[in-house]
């Protein structure tokens, strides 16, 4: 059994759907971002830089791993699945995980508070990392010129970057013209794992108010994590 301790954003969902995919029993154990769960003396035990997603493996003597590309790894050569053996197709795979881990991730997440968040607009601040974002997405769509997944064959190269690339919408950034991009999204979206991992952690009761309204309110909790 896995405990997943984690939250509702891009980086907590590329562990919920690897695990979904890996078909691994786990307990999900919500933190909640603007309420600062993440900095606790408990959440920092596990994880010192205060950031979700955390596992601990209760299969492995309570093993704790942190950093979402670590997590995917970790999991992926427990199972012998999503990762491939051969030297160069597993090198691969690390390249594009490498690539959201250093450039698709922040580039959105820096968007997102620029574009979402702060409360003042700093124009030249979201023009600089909507732009790169969509920079990185035509490297994506060149990477699955001619593929349906970038190594290939599906694996967690694929799982990080189509959590964050799915939220292109809230970053402000376009994929119109990307045809082999969309084609992936939806190829991904499609999947079962990714459906389900993506309502991880389920919450029962929703947000009122309008969508405006809603939108607001987790901007107002994004920012309260972000100034943290």
């Amino acid at each position: 059994m896995i405990d997943l301790y984690t939250s509702s954003t891009p980086n907590g969902h590329k562990a919920s759907v690897t695990l979904e995919e890996l078909e691994l029993p786990y307990e999900v154990h919500a933190i909640s971002l603007s309420d600062g769960d993440q900095k606790t003396a408990e959440f920092l035990a596990m994880n010192p830089n205060g950031r979700i997603p955390v596992i601990v493996d209760r299969e492995a003597d309570n093993f704790v791993v942190f950093e979402t590309g670590a997590i995917m790894v970790y999991l992926a050569e427990k199972t012998g699945r999503l990762l491939p053996t051969d030297v160069k197709v597993r090198s691969v795979v690390m390249q594009w995980l490498m690539f959201q881990m250093g450039g698709i991730g922040p580039m959105m997440g820096q968007a997102n508070v620029f574009h979402r968040y702060f409360p003042e607009k700093i124009q030249p601040a979201i023009d600089r990392y909507q732009k790169e974002t969509r920079r990185l997405f035509e490297v994506l769509e060149r990477g699955l010129d001619g593929k349906e997944y970038l190594a290939g064959d599906y694996s967690i190269a694929d799982i990080a970057n189509w959590c964050w690339v799915r939220t292109h919408k809230w970053s402000g950034v376009e994929v119109e013209g990307l045809p082999n991009l969309q084609a992936w999204m939806d190829r991904l979206a499609a999947r079962p794992a990714c459906q389900k991992g993506t309502k991880i952690p389920f919450r029962e009761k929703k947000p009122e108010g309008s969508q405006e309204e809603k939108d607001k309110k987790f901007a107002e909790d994004a920012l309260k994590m972000v100034t943290r």
